[in-house]
Formats: C-alpha cells, sequence, structure tokens
C-alpha cells in the first residue's frame, strides 16, 4: 500500500514529470525484489512487480477519465483530459525504460544475464529476421499486435494494458542498455579509459536510437490501453443504461484511431528514419 499510495491521478496531472522519478522508483524496486526472492525467474517477474506497484495508478486514471466522459459534453475537451492522463503515464514509462537501461549498462554480467534473460532473447528473435520488405511488415504487424492486446487487456482485466506496457518498457531499456555497454566497450577498447563525457554521450545516443519511433509507438499502446479501460469502467458501472453512453462509445472509437495514427507514424520512423539517424 506505501508504493502504490504515492501519487493519485489528480496529483499526476498536476506535475506529469514527478511519474518519471516515480516509475523509476517502481522499477529498482522490482528489480531488487526479484533479484533477491525470484532471481531465476528475475526478468519475468520484474514486470510484475512493476506492473503491481503501478496498476492502482492505471487502474484509478481509466475511472476517472471515464467520469469525465460522462460530466463533459465536447469531445475535444475530453480528448485533451485524455492528454493529460497520457502525459504523465508517458513520463512513468520514460522512468522505467531509463531505470532499466541504467541497471543494464551498471550491473554486473552474471546478473544481467538473470534479469534480462527474457527481454534479451526477445531482441534477438527480433535482430534475427529475415531483412527486407517481410521485416517491415512483421514490424508493423506486431506494432498492431501490441496495441490490440493493450485495449483487450484493458477491457478484461480493467487496467491490464500496464503489464504489455511494463514489459514494453523494459525490452526498451534493455536494447539502449546493451547499446550503452557495447559502445563503451568499443571506446575502451580504442581509447584505453572511458571519460565521463563520452559515458553520457554514449547513454545520450541510446536513449536517442529508441526514442524517435519509440515515444509514438507506445503513445499508442497507452491511447489503446486508456480506451479500453475507459470501456471497461463504463461497463462495469453500468453506463451503458445511460444516455451518455454513446459518448463513451465515440470516445472509445476515436482514441483507438488516434493509437492507430501514432502506430502507422511510429513504423513510418523506425523503417525510414531511424536507419538514417543510427
Amino acid at each position: 500500500m506505501v508504493v502504490e499510495s504515492l501519487l493519485n491521478p489528480f496529483k499526476a496531472e498536476k506535475n506529469p514529470w514527478e511519474m518519471f522519478f516515480l516509475g523509476f522508483l517502481y522499477t529498482l524496486i522490482g528489480i531488487s525484489l526479484s533479484l533477491w526472492i525470484f532471481r531465476s525467474e528475475a526478468s519475468l517477474v520484474m514486470v510484475f512487480m512493476i506492473t503491481i506497484a503501478a496498476l492502482p495508478l492505471f487502474y484509478n486514471t481509466t475511472k476517472l477519465e471515464e467520469s469525465k466522459d460522462m460530466i463533459m459534453d465536447k469531445e475535444t475537451a475530453i480528448l485533451r483530459e485524455h492528454n493529460k492522463a497520457i502525459s504523465f503515464l508517458m513520463y512513468m514509462f520514460i522512468g522505467i525504460t531509463v531505470a532499466c537501461a541504467l541497471s543494464y549498462a551498471l550491473l554486473p554480467t552474471p546478473i544481467i544475464n538473470s534479469l534480462f534473460d527474457k527481454q534479451t532473447s526477445t531482441i534477438q528473435t527480433i535482430n534475427n529476421q529475415v531483412s527486407g520488405n517481410v521485416v517491415h511488415n512483421l514490424s508493423i504487424f506486431g506494432k498492431i499486435f501490441f496495441n490490440t492486446f493493450s485495449i483487450l487487456f484493458s477491457f478484461i482485466y480493467g487496467a491490464g494494458a500496464i503489464f504489455i506496457l511494463a514489459w514494453n518498457a523494459t525490452v526498451i531499456g534493455a536494447a539502449i542498455g546493451n547499446f550503452i555497454r557495447s559502445n563503451i566497450s568499443s571506446y575502451t577498447s580504442s581509447l584505453g579509459m572511458l571519460g565521463a563525457g563520452n559515458y553520457f554521450h554514449v547513454f545520450s545516443i541510446g536513449l536517442l536510437k529508441y526514442s524517435v519511433h519509440g515515444i509514438p509507438e507506445i503513445a499508442a499502446y497507452f491511447y489503446g490501453g486508456l480506451a479500453g479501460g475507459i470501456l471497461s469502467v463504463a461497463l462495469i458501472r453500468k453506463h451503458f443504461k445511460s444516455d451518455k453512453f454513446s459518448r463513451v462509445m465515440v470516445d472509445f472509437s476515436e482514441m483507438v484511431l488516434i493509437a492507430a495514427g501514432f502506430l502507422i507514424a511510429a513504423a513510418f520512423l523506425e523503417v525510414y528514419v531511424t536507419p538514417i539517424l543510427f
């Protein structure tokens, strides 16, 4: 109860940047507990620990956003309110990602192999895919697949999408951490030593490399997850009997379309922009 009560949706909307530190804290606690108690399965237990910590906030957020659907009339105003929630949830996601990246970059190799075992396997599977248009199609299909799961998980479990998002954050964090470690090794072998300036340069490049297409992609998952959560809460509260339930359905449809737009943008950036920049 202590960790999950540190911040509520009302406070988060006023100071969304605080969610970065909360996501960072959730991750450090999850990493510590998973290594301490469930070391052999730490790569998955860490994700569950992060999910458990973030679940109450995400669920309370969906309830708050569904309430706005019932009391507000203009869809543009409702979407602006939803954007506040998306904003602080994105900060939380970035906090989780940065914590995972730093952990991967700084922890000893034996611990990394245990802590990011499943994430590393996922990254290797993606990297081993055949190059060409098939990869592009698989990449786009994968994004649609995960976004659909975000909607379904939120609809079925209320706030289940947070598990999908926490998993993605750990995978992206592991990829960034691996990029950092690889480049640090290159600097070390070529220069004989590594200064702090080079370290932060490598970290910045690694974070930027995956942020170009990663931010719109994760925004899509949040929009989809929040849409599914709002619809789930509306059904639980039996608001489908209300005349305003049609507004909930319109809001749900618009958020799913926004998510689709972000997915298309993320796929374009990943295929055509990121390879040029990096």
